[in-house]
């Protein structure tokens, strides 16, 4: 073939879209993570091919990576406009009604997408399976059985069998890990065979870590999210969820300079293809967390006013945490409130919740504002640990903390008590502590009967606790007899030295509320011979007790009144 004629077949290819990007590319760069390019690529295969469907459907999934809802539901739209008969796009505006938390709505589009295909379009059962299983709201258990359905070749001809796909394992993964508990292992089976198909496929080693990262197994998570970058280290989505893992704040995960240093590996990796608000965000986020608030408060600032809606919440949760960061509580303030009356708290997120209570609990010196204050901020605590129906024990934990910081010690026992009600013993490992706490907070909160309750329970579930639990009992039924005149800690603190508890408390400090109640309930009885063997228990920890002379005196002086009544009886 001539240089001419090559010339014009490349020409003619060109203008019938040949030449153009393809799906297949879209869809790598959307694996990649590379949102705004993805989206580039779909632009111009539809430009191309004004008739896939394909192309718009991916488009619109690449945009609600740009956190654009509002432009995903214009690309499905035009999609349905050239391609009406689309049951994939039908499914894209399923994703959408999940989004808005219409689940009815969506899973009608989802069953009229799935009848329409039999059940055999790997595109539409994986946009089914990918809506239900990730999205609030959707029914994860559909999402497994719309996979099996697709991968189930039983009973069927050799030329109606479906050839599953790395992807389509990956997707039944998802599903059985959004399910969680004993589908975990599931997961992990299913993401192997997507590997025994592509062994090079960064993602299912990366969901593998989510797996374990569900199941606590947190240095699994992390050696799994590294080998996937190792694996691919184009793979950005892996270095993503290592900076996720270190943002964090709980003890064993939080780290601003591992967190700063993956998201900085991240933006080398995925470059512009992010998208520019989402470098601009992650930019102002670096900054954040090598703690120079006033560039982050620059960055945020700048481009808040042009952000799409679903950067709003995004910048303005780093700007408001920027200046509580400066101690610039009541410009954070400003900015969140003005936020939350532009968007009506039912758009709110959990996160805006978590800043909001943080906000509110900063102190101030006028006293009725204070009280204000600290309703405001118990309220928006609990509406963040309720915001998602998927129960963490670790933000339960957090909240339960957070209340008890803040001194509100009634619901700090109630959160507590959620973690040990809420949860299973394998859910939540910590159960014993938990349980412990919520009876002292309780006691704390004055709720002694409660108190007396949950360290009833506390010694039945956990018998080799026996002496600490009866300890505690003690304590709880003595803060409500404080005169020591009821004798409703007695029967407790008896039971505790007979148990020989003293032996099993590690502060001897401890000892001396039972020493001393007991000296005095004995006091109160007129048994000195009783009151003065705890008496002297009370001397051997605190020589110049201020009780026990007030006792010594009393005695004395009861003595000396006493006596010269005695002596007129003789005479």
């Amino acid at each position: 073939m001539t240089r001419r004629k090559s010339l014009i077949v490349a020409m003619l290819c060109v203008a019938n879209g040949a030449m153009a990007q393809s799906v297949e590319d879209g869809l790598k760069d959307l694996y990649y993570g590379k949102y705004e390019t993805a989206r580039q690529d779909f632009d111009k295969v539809i430009t191309a091919k004004p008739t896939e469907d394909k192309a718009y459907y991916y488009q619109g999934i690449a945009l609600l990576g740009l956190n654009d809802q509002a432009g995903a539901a214009a690309a499905f739209q035009k999609g349905l406009q050239a391609v009406p008969t689309s049951p994939l796009l039908q499914v894209g505006l399923g994703r959408l009604d999940l989004l808005k938390g219409d689940a009815a709505a969506a899973k009608q589009k989802f069953e009229a997408a799935s009848t329409v295909t039999q059940g055999r379009d790997g595109d539409v059962a994986r946009a089914i399976a990918d809506a239900s299983a990730d999205i609030k709201g959707g029914d994860r258990g559909y999402a497994v059985s719309i996979m099996e359905r697709l991968l189930n070749n039983e009973g069927r001809k050799k030329k109606e069998q479906y050839t599953a796909k790395a992807v389509d394992y990956i997707e039944l993964g998802d599903a059985y890990r959004q399910l969680g508990g004993e589908n975990g292992g599931k997961a992990i089976n299913t993401y192997e065979k997507a590997l025994e198909l592509e062994p090079n496929r960064a993602e299912a080693v990366m969901k593998q870590g989510l797996v374990n990262y569900n199941a606590k197994l947190l240095q699994d998570a992390v050696n799994d999210f590294t080998k996937a970058t190792n694996m691919d280290p184009q793979y950005a989505p892996a270095l993503y969820e290592l900076y996720q893992f270190y943002i964090t704040k709980t003890k064993a995960q939080f780290s601003l300079e591992n967190a700063a240093k993956y998201l900085e590996q991240y933006m080398a990796v995925v470059g512009e293809g992010a998208g520019k608000l989402e470098n601009e965000y992650n930019l102002a986020a670096i900054s954040f967390y090598k703690k120079d608030y006033d560039a982050a408060i620059t960055k945020a600032k700048a481009v808040l006013p042009t952000a799409t809606e679903g950067y709003k919440d995004k910048f303005t949760l780093l700007l408001t945490d920027a200046y509580l960061q400066k101690g610039d509580t009541a410009t954070g303030k400003q900015v969140i409130d003005e936020y939350v009356k532009s968007v009506g708290e039912a758009k709110l997120q959990p996160n805006d919740y978590k800043l909001l209570s943080a906000i509110y609990q900063a102190k101030t010196k006028d006293s009725a504002q204070a009280v204000i204050n600290d309703s405001l901020a118990s309220l928006y605590l609990e509406k963040y640990a309720l915001a998602d129906t998927a129960k963490d024990v670790e933000k339960y934990r957090n909240v339960a903390e957070t209340f008890k910081s803040m001194r509100d010690f009634k619901r700090a026992a109630q959160w507590y008590g959620k973690l040990v009600t809420d949860f299973t013993d394998e859910q939540n490992t910590g159960k014993i502590q938990d349980q412990f706490f919520k009876g002292t907070w309780e006691i704390y909160a004055r709720e002694y009967d409660l108190a007396d309750s949950t360290f009833g329970s506390f010694v039945a579930k956990y018998p080799t606790q026996e002496a600490l639990g009866t300890y505690w009992r003690g304590r709880a039924n003595m803060a409500k007899d404080a005169d020591a005149k009821l004798g409703a800690a007695l029967p407790h603190f008896q039971h505790f030295f007979e148990i020989k508890g003293e032996e099993k408390v590690n502060k001897p400090a401890l000892l001396m509320f039972p020493y001393q109640y007991l000296m005095i309930y004995y006091y109160n009885k007129d048994d000195l011979t009783n009151m003065k063997t705890w008496m002297d228990k009370v001397v051997s920890l605190d020589p110049n007790n201020a009780t026990v002379k007030a006792i010594q005196e009393n005695l004395a002086n009861r003595a000396k009144t006493a006596k010269p009544a005695a002596q007129g009886n003789k005479k």
